[in-house]
């Protein structure tokens, strides 16, 4: 970086602790005695209860430092909800139940997610010190020739995998990690693939967890079926299934665009990561003892008990049907099940082949952890956050907003609906706590016009995902950034212009299918669909005849390296 541009971060940063004392100051001294035991934040539904994940956002892509940049998000959250109260603002930062950093990590969804992660990069760590997963690359190097072929391989196992999302990142990133690497695909790019293939594909799987959150979210006093109701959103559902095809295309035609151009034109020269993780993982032995079963048996094992775990406690067994055993399935107690299951044999088979020393493959289960760190660091703080801004009632400032913007704009609320998701969920960094909000709203506003409410509902999913599949605060994000081994803000900032150019058209196709849908109804909405593919077609064509030019590739950006 440099000195004037860390000259400037200098006085960025002091302007902004100089604005937040005057903010305390004022709180402080205002806020007074209320004389009454229940709390009041005077940023409650307001518009400042999205100011601490704005913070943190425009922190992590000013600075290249997420793990700051969420705890300065926590601490003005936490200011703000207490009003200024230095020792309730750590006691909520810490401790309470909805938004404290002691009762995210201690709930059951969140330790399990973070128990699973662990357990799967333990394996992770194995397979590549055992020299199994060389064995694998060389393998299908064998069958996958290209870097194309190799990005569609991935593509294929990601659609493959859409039961659950977190599911979706971990085990791709996992399995397909050897071949990409062997093919020189950036880790940015790898994460891009990850994450485009998780929550828009779980989000139009009839069979997947994603299916069962939007099905229950739907009011029961409405009378609406929600799982006849997710299937006919699938067509209308434009970002998911945008970001898709703009995958295949992006791939098929390579079409690199923005930050990922560099990243991928390092990878080519030998560099595969640009910057550095400082977790990454151990160069993969091969000592002659690896072998493509000592990889794919683990790995079916894996996958195999995960969705047994999915089927089994959604009482597919007791004589639940198929699609409501994964509807009402407990996915994170499935994963750490089918993890610990395959780390058991993975320690079997690789004790009985001799494929590791008994003492070698001990040394492999903290250390694999290791590499976890960091992701778990962003997931905890990211948890931390959400839950603050829950607090704040960033719930209630957006159903009121949608409510405010109701009337009389009926053809143009889809489009609206979208737009809103979108930023709530990438301020929240949550997807399901988003739709989970608007869909009752939705349902209400729209009570007795089917039509926009099809659109209007679909709107809301896709927005969902959008910013959930943009913000640097989203699980999902997370998650595909550790999968892939990739730095966490090279992976936003690389995938961050093609959720854009997904979200730009998908927006533009809610606009026509909001237009369409009040003037002649369901099946001239649906119209819109091939529309906005037609539309992203020409889009993709037109950054296609953009050329970088070579100062691009120079610049001195405190997140790449600079190209000979």
């Amino acid at each position: 970086m440099s000195e004037s541009r860390k000259t400037l971060l200098k006085h960025i940063i002091a302007v902004l602790l100089l604005a937040a004392g005057v903010i305390l100051l004022y709180m402080t001294v205002t806020s007074g005695q209320s004389g009454s035991s229940e709390h009041t934040s005077a940023a409650y539904a307001t518009i400042l209860s999205i100011v601490p994940p704005l913070l943190a956002i425009v922190l992590a892509l000013i600075t290249k430092e997420v793990y700051s940049s969420l705890l300065a998000g926590i601490i003005v959250g936490a200011l703000l909800y207490a009003n200024g109260n230095l020792e309730l603002a750590l006691e909520t930062m810490l401790y309470d139940e909805t938004g404290g950093l002691v009762a995210n990590v201690a709930t059951i969804g969140h330790s399990g997610v973070l128990i699973f992660c662990g357990m799967l990069f333990m394996l992770v760590y194995i397979l590549n010190q055992s020299g199994s997963a060389e064995a694998f690359g060389k393998w299908a190097s064998t069958h996958v020739k290209t870097r194309t072929g190799a990005q569609l391989a991935t593509i294929l196992l990601g659609l493959l995998i859409f039961v659950d999302d977190g599911f979706n990142c971990m085990t791709v990133g996992s399995v397909m990690r050897p071949l990409t690497d062997r093919e020189k695909i950036s880790r940015a790019k790898l994460a891009y693939i990850i994450d485009s293939t998780a929550a828009p594909i779980c989000i139009i799987a009839p069979i997947s967890s994603w299916a069962a959150a939007v099905t229950t979210s739907v009011p029961e006093e409405m009378g609406i079926n929600g799982f006849q109701m997710f299937i006919r959103l699938i067509p209308l559902n434009l970002y998911p299934l945008v970001t898709l095809l703009m995958l295949f295309l992006v791939v098929l035609f390579q079409l690199d665009y923005g930050p990922m151009k560099k990243y991928e034109a390092n990878a080519e020269n030998g560099d595969l990561f640009t910057v550095p993780t400082g977790n990454e993982t151990a160069s993969a032995k091969n000592d002659g003892n690896g072998k493509v079963s000592n990889t794919v048996l683990p790995l079916l094992v894996l996958i195999g008990f995960s969705i047994w775990g999915m089927l089994d406690t959604g009482g597919f067994f007791q004589g639940v049907s198929l699609m409501e055993a994964f509807a009402d399935c407990d996915a994170v107690r499935a994963l750490v099940t089918g993890a610990f299951i395959s780390l058991l044999f993975t320690f079997a088979l690789y004790m009985l082949r001799g494929v590791m020393g008994f003492r070698d493959f001990m040394e492999c289960i903290p250390n694999g952890l290791k590499t976890m760190c960091g992701p778990m660091i962003i997931l905890i703080l990211a948890w931390n956050l959400s839950g603050i801004t829950q607090l704040l009632g960033i719930a209630v400032y957006i159903h009121d907003l949608v409510e405010a913007t109701a009337g009389g704009l009926w053809m143009f609320l889809p489009f609206m609906i979208f737009l809103i998701s979108v930023g709530l969920s990438f301020a929240s960094g949550t997807s399901w706590g988003t739709f989970t909000i608007l869909i009752p709203i939705i349902c209400t506003v729209f009570e007795g016009n089917e039509t926009m409410l099809m659109i209007s509902m679909a709107a809301c999913l896709s927005g969902s995902v959008c910013g959930d599949h943009c913000s640097p605060i989203s699980d999902t994000t997370i998650m595909s950034s550790a999968g892939a081994g990739c730095d966490h803000i090279s992976h936003v900032v690389t995938q961050l212009p093609y959720a854009l150019t997904a979200a730009g058209v998908s927006a533009v196709g809610f606009l026509i299918s909001g237009i369409l849908g009040a003037l002649a109804g369901t099946g001239a909405a649906l119209a819109a669909t091939p529309i906005t593919f037609v539309l992203l077609i020409l889009v993709l064509l037109g950054l296609r005849q953009v050329r970088p030019s070579r100062s691009e590739f120079d610049m001195d950006e405190p997140t790449c390296r600079r190209t000979q």
